[in-house]
C-alpha cells in the first residue's frame, strides 16, 4: 500500500488496511484498490467500526462530492435533496446516508446500504455507493442494460424507470426493472418488490382444476399421479386414502368404491352397484381351461384372473408376454445401456469405468473440476479434493465463460470491457497472459467453444445477434441476425454440426441451428418462459441418446429434452435449489447449476433431480459455470483441413449439419459486405440487384422481419 498526493493506492489483493482520511474509520480493501488523479477507486467489501458498511462498492471520492461512474454529469442522473438521495440512472450515494443492516456476505441490491439520517457512520468527503448490477438473467426481474457495465437502475430503487423503458409486452415494476407482462398476478413474485403482486384479485381455480395451497392452479387430473405439479407439492398430499385401491386384498367396486377383497364373493351386497357378486364369476377358476389364454403364468382371482410374465418380460396384450426393453427408462445405466432378451447390460464410454458399487460410469484420468464465473472473478472447484482457488481475478463484470481441453485454454466475456477474452492456463491451472479476442462485443451473455474447427460462439442481448469468429479473432462473421429476441445462452456440437441457444424474448423458445447458421428449427416452444443456462450431454452420431438440459428461473425447474426436441423429462423443480439458477453443466451422471438468488452451487442426479448438495455458497455472484475435463470434448475430424487449408475457403470454414450421410462436412462464409461467388469458396463484394429506394436519412430504419421470426 502506497499514497500519491492526497490518493490512497492499494495493490495488496487481501487484507490491506488502508484510511482513507473518513474520520480514521479503516476500510479493509479486498480487491484491488487504485487511484485517478486525487482520487480513490476501489472494488472493495467494506468494514467500518462500529456501523458497518458491507456494500461491494465503488467507492470514488473527487473534490468532496458526489461522483458518478462513466463520467457523466451528476446533476442529469443523481439529484440530492438533504441527505435523501434520488436515484435514477447512476446513483451517487452521500457518505453521510451510508448505514447497513445486512447480511456480512450479501451484495444483493441497493436496499443493503439502507438511508438513516439519524446515525451517520463516514463523515464527508461523499462516497458513491455503486451496487453492482445484475441483467435480466441474473436476479429475478432486473432488466438487462444495453452496456452491461455495472449498472442497473433497477438495483437503485428509489425511482421507476422512465416507462418508456419497457416494451408494449412487459410491464414496469414499482422498483423500476421491467418484466412480462403475463407475469403479473401469477402467483409468484418477479419484481424486486413484489409490485407485480400487488392489488391482485382473489385466485380462484376452474371446477375442473385443483388449487394449490400457494394459490395456483393445475388440472384436476394431476392430483395424487405420484407427480409434484404444483410447487408446494400439495396436489400430492393425503393421497394414499382417498384414491390407492391396489394391492391383492382390495378391490375396486364398478361405482367407484373400495372394499376389501374378503368382502368379493361373500354373497352380501358391498358395492352399491353388486359388481362384488357376479353370479358367473364367483368361485371360477379360469386357469384350468387352456391357462386362461395366457401365454406364461395364469393366476386365479376371486373375480377372473390375470396373466403375468416371467423376469425381463412384459404383457404385450394382457394375455402375451414379451420382451421388455429396459434400456428405455432413463437412468436405468449410467451411459450405454445394451437390451437383451429378458434383461439388459450396462457399459461405460471409453475414457470410463465403470463403479463397482454404484453402477456410475466415471472419467479416468485427471480429477475433474468446476469452474465458474464470480462477475468480478473466475474460480476453480476440484470435484473430488474440492481445491478451491482463484484462476482469474481482477475482472470488471465476467459472465459467460468455455474453454478449449485440449488447448488448456479458457474464454470469457466481460459485459463491462465489452470484450471477449482468453488465457492459457499452465500445467498447475495458473492463467497466462490475458488476451483480448473480441472487442466492441455489446452484451455478450452467451459464450461456447467449437474445440475441432477452433471457432468461438457467442451472443449478444443488445445487437441481438449469434457470431463467431476464430480463435484469436482476426474472423469473424454474424451468423443470426433475424428472428432473435434476447438470445442467451448457447452450446455447440462440432461433432454433429449444430449449435444451440436459448431465447428469453417473448414467446420463450430453445432453438438449434446448423454451425454454419443453417437449418433453423425450434426445439422447446411450450412450458418454457424465462430459460436460462443450457448444456449438452451428446453422443454423436447417436442424437437421441444425446440430451440437452436447461434452467428455467422463472419456473424454478430443470429439465431436458432430446436433441431433437422430443421425449422431456422434468428433471427437479424447486423454488428452495432453483430460486434463480443461471447456468448449468453436466458430468458423469450429475447436473451442476449456479443460483444467483441463493449465491451457491448445487448439484443432483441428472436423471432424477435427488441428491441435491451444495458445492458452494455466500458467493458473490455466480454466473455461468463448466465441468472442466478433457473427456466433455471428444475429438473429431477437422473437415475444414482435410482438403487443404481452411477448406479452399477465402475465408471462414463453418461445419455443416450433419443431418444424414449426403450432408457436406463444410461451408464457405464471407465477411460483413461480401458474398460467395458461384464456387461456393471465393468471396466477393455484395452486389445489391433490389430497387434503389430513397430514404429518409432521419427516420429511423427498423430490419424487416427475417424468415424465422416467430409469430
Amino acid at each position: 500500500m502506497w499514497t500519491s498526493g492526497n490518493a490512497v493506492d492499494c495493490q495488496e489483493p487481501v487484507d490491506c488496511q488502508v484510511t482513507l482520511g473518513l474520520s480514521g474509520n479503516t476500510v479493509d480493501c479486498r480487491v484491488t484498490l487504485w487511484t485517478v488523479g486525487n482520487a480513490v477507486d476501489c472494488q472493495v467489501t467494506l468494514w467500518t467500526a462500529g456501523n458497518a458498511v458491507d456494500c461491494q462498492v465503488t467507492l470514488l471520492t473527487v473534490r468532496n462530492s458526489v461522483d458518478c461512474q462513466e463520467t457523466v454529469d451528476c446533476q442529469e442522473h443523481c439529484g440530492l435533496s438533504g441527505n435523501a438521495v434520488d436515484c435514477q440512472e447512476h446513483c451517487g450515494l452521500s457518505a453521510t446516508d451510508m448505514n447497513s443492516q445486512s447480511h456480512p456476505h450479501s451484495t444483493r441490491d441497493r436496499s443493503q446500504c439502507n438511508i438513516n439520517h439519524s446515525e451517520p457512520t463516514l463523515n464527508p468527503p461523499h462516497v458513491q455507493c455503486y451496487i453492482q448490477g445484475y441483467t435480466r438473467a441474473r436476479t429475478k426481474g432486473a432488466r438487462s442494460e444495453a452496456d452491461q457495465s455495472d449498472e442497473s437502475p433497477s438495483l437503485c430503487g428509489r425511482h421507476p424507470t422512465p416507462p418508456s423503458r419497457c416494451s408494449a409486452s412487459e410491464m414496469q415494476c414499482g422498483s423500476g426493472e421491467c418484466i412480462h407482462r403475463k407475469w403479473r398476478c401469477d402467483g409468484d413474485p418477479d419484481c424486486k418488490d413484489g409490485s407485480d403482486e400487488a392489488n391482485c384479485p382473489a385466485r380462484t381455480c376452474t371446477p375442473e382444476q385443483f388449487k394449490c395451497d400457494d394459490g395456483s392452479c393445475v388440472g384436476g387430473g394431476r392430483q395424487c399421479n405420484g407427480l409434484r405439479d404444483c410447487a408446494d407439492g400439495s396436489d400430492e398430499l393425503n393421497c394414499r386414502n382417498a384414491t390407492q385401491c391396489t394391492g391383492p386384498d382390495k378391490f375396486r367396486c364398478r361405482s367407484g368404491e373400495c372394499i376389501d377383497m374378503s368382502k368379493v364373493c361373500n354373497k352380501a351386497r358391498d358395492c352399491p352397484d353388486w359388481s362384488d357378486e357376479p353370479i358367473k364369476e364367483c368361485n371360477l377358476n379360469e386357469c384350468l381351461l387352456n391357462n386362461g389364454g395366457c401365454s406364461h403364468l395364469c393366476r386365479d382371482l376371486v373375480i377372473g384372473f390375470e396373466c403375468d410374465c416371467t423376469p425381463g418380460l412384459q404383457l404385450i396384450d394382457h394375455k402375451t408376454c414379451g420382451d421388455i426393453n429396459e434400456c428405455l427408462n432413463p437412468g436405468i445405466c449410467s451411459q450405454i445401456c445394451i437390451n437383451l432378451k429378458g434383461g439388459y447390460k450396462c457399459e461405460c464410454h471409453n475414457g470410463y469405468q465403470m463403479d463397482p458399487t454404484s453402477g456410475v460410469c466415471k472419467a479416468v484420468g485427471k480429477e475433474p473440476s468446476l469452474i465458474f464465473t464470480n462477475r468480478r472473478d473466475i474460480r476453480r472447484l476440484g470435484l473430488e479434493r474440492r481445491e478451491y482457488t482463484q484462476i482469474v481475478e481482477q475482472q470488471r463484470n465476467t459472465v459467460a465463460l468455455d474453454a478449449a481441453f485440449s488447448q488448456n485454454t479458457i474464454f470469457w466475456a466481460d459485459l463491462g470491457h465489452k470484450a471477449i477474452y482468453s488465457t492459457v492456463l499452465d500445467k498447475r491451472g495458473e492463467p497466462g497472459v490475458h488476451t483480448k479476442v473480441m472487442e466492441n462485443v455489446q452484451t455478450p451473455v452467451g459464450v461456447a467453444v467449437d474445440w475441432i474447427y477452433k471457432h468461438l460462439y457467442w451472443s449478444d442481448l443488445a445487437t441481438k445477434t449469434i457470431s463467431v469468429s476464430t480463435f484469436n479473432g482476426t474472423k469473424h462473421k454474424v451468423l443470426l441476425d433475424r428472428g432473435l429476441k434476447e438470445p442467451a445462452s448457447i452450446a455447440v456440437d462440432p461433432l454433429s454440426g449444430f449449435l444451440y441457444w436459448s431465447d428469453w424474448g417473448e414467446p420463450a423458445k430453445i432453438e438449434k441451428s446448423g454451425m454454419n447458421g443453417m437449418d433453423r428449427q425450434v426445439l422447446v416452444a411450450t412450458d418454457i418462459q424465462w430459460p436460462n443456462g443450457i448444456t449438452l450431454l451428446s453422443f454423436f452420431p447417436d442424437l437421441i441418446k444425446g440430451r440437452l438440459y436447461w434452467v428455467d428461473s422463472k419456473l424454478h425447474m430443470l429439465s431436458s429434452v432430446d436433441l431433437n426436441g422430443d421425449n422431456r423429462k422434468k428433471v427437479l423443480q424447486s423454488a428452495e435449489f432453483l430460486g434463480h439458477p443461471f447456468a448449468l453443466t453436466v458430468f458423469e451422471d450429475r447436473v451442476f447449476w449456479t443460483d444467483g438468488e441463493n449465491k451457491a452451487i448445487y448439484g443432483a442426479n441428472k436423471f432424477s433431480g435427488s441428491e441435491v448438495i451444495t458445492l458452494a455458497s455466500n458467493l458473490n455472484d455466480p454466473q455461468d459455470i463448466i465441468v472442466y475435463h478433457e473427456l466433455i470434448q471428444l475429438s473429431g475430424t477437422n473437415w475444414c483441413l482435410e482438403k487443404g487449408e481452411n477448406g479452399g475457403c477465402s475465408y471462414m470454414c463453418l461445419p455443416a449439419p450433419q443431418i444424414n450421410k449426403h450432408s457436406p462436412k463444410y461451408t464457405c462464409v464471407c465477411p460483413e459486405g461480401q458474398e460467395l461467388e458461384e464456387d461456393g469458396l471465393r468471396c466477393r463484394t455484395e452486389v445489391n440487384v433490389s430497387t434503389p429506394v430513397l430514404v429518409d436519412s432521419t427516420a429511423e430504419v427498423q430490419p424487416l422481419p427475417g424468415p424465422f421470426s416467430p409469430s
